[in-house]
């Protein structure tokens, strides 16, 4: 192996954050984003290739009649499919904004975001996470079209953006608002439409990008956008242009899934098991409407400890390390589901509090 490789590896083992792929069947499940339960769902996907790109062979008129249905399930004039919201974030930034235009994104925001970025030709700059001032002094030396991007709820803090005080500032400065709905989609708003939908702000904001594979519990994702802007990313957003299109058979489980996320009662579910579980941890451990909770340690080996101990006793949580998160910032992310027994939630807080 390259010594480069063997050194940075080394480096990350020797720094405790080295990364591996692991697998906790049978277990309790506080770690996954199935947080409706919808991915334990069995189904019969029919599996065909799909051939090629969808500019090529891997389109239909099913697939394009169900982003129809896509666009006015999410209340958007049109939507385009993407095969993964990394796909999505990768097309969008790099594609959308021009040489001579401004992004301006929070400090926090996903790396599909940040990798779309860096493909840009676009200035870039961030600002403080959540921090509505900050933003404003940002967008104050912005230049040419200035596009701003948050996610409505992020993975790794479980924390909501402030979208309306976001949104006001961007009407203000005549910026155009990119929304990640990944992970609130199909837990928050009317219909599970997510938290722009909830705060009243869905048509103020230029785009909204939904996920499936978090609460809607199947895959790919979906660009919510203008018309114009939907074929704008048809012609320039290379992962959409030079990647193989998902089969049919994906595309239909897709709007399946967002049709039995039409059930009330797992959000009403879910959030009586958020509720419960934050009425029982200690004031120390994070705690916040969304189904993402974190317990964050000073110490990197307690912290991996704690987690090997929730495993160890059947629970299926993942410590979050550097680089993921910053350094001295090390957590369990706890997620919450609607299948979560009060049985398992109370071991699974004895746990944290011994």
């Amino acid at each position: 192996m390259n010594v480069k490789f063997q050194k940075r590896l080394q480096d990350r083992q020797e720094k405790g954050s080295l990364r591996s792929l692991l697998s906790f069947d049978g277990l309790v499940d506080f770690w996954s984003n199935d947080y409706l339960g919808l991915a334990r769902i069995p189904h019969e996907i029919e599996i065909l290739g799909s051939t090629g790109s969808r500019l090529i062979s891997g389109n239909s008129k099913t697939v394009e009649a169900i982003e129809k249905q896509m666009a006015a399930h999410f209340r958007s004039e049109a939507a385009l499919i993407f095969n993964s919201g990394y796909d999505a974030n990768l097309g969008l930034f790099s594609s959308l904004p021009q040489k001579g235009d401004t992004i301006i994104y929070d400090e926090l925001v996903h790396a599909s975001v940040r990798d779309g970025i860096r493909l840009s030709f676009a200035h870039s700059f961030s600002f403080r996470h959540n921090d509505v001032e900050d933003l404003k002094k940002k967008l104050q030396k912005a230049e040419g079209a200035v596009f701003v991007a948050v996610e409505s709820l992020y993975s790794m803090d479980g924390d909501l953006a402030p979208l309306k005080e976001i949104s006001c500032l961007c009407e203000e400065y005549g910026a155009l608002l990119i929304v990640d709905e990944a992970h609130s989609g199909g837990v928050f708003g009317e219909n599970g439409l997510g938290l722009c939908e909830e705060f009243g702000i869905s048509e103020k904001v230029f785009i909204r990008l939904f996920t499936f594979g978090k609460a809607y519990g199947a895959h790919g994702a979906a660009v919510c956008c203008p018309e114009e802007v939907c074929q704008y990313l048809i012609n320039f957003a290379r992962s959409f242009i030079y990647t193989t299109a998902l089969p049919e058979g994906f595309y239909k489980h897709m709007i399946g899934q967002i049709a039995l996320s039409g059930n009330e009662s797992l959000r009403e579910q879910l959030q009586q098991n958020i509720t419960y579980f934050s009425s029982k941890i200690p004031s120390e451990i994070s705690s916040n409407r969304s189904p993402i909770q974190i317990v964050e340690f000073l110490e990197l080996e307690t912290c991996k400890a704690k987690a090997v101990e929730l495993q160890q006793a059947g629970f299926a949580v993942k410590a979050i390390l550097p680089p993921t998160v910053p350094s001295g910032s090390q957590r369990l992310r706890i997620c919450i589901h609607s299948f979560n027994t009060r049985e398992e939630i109370d071991q699974l807080i004895l746990l944290l509090k011994s």
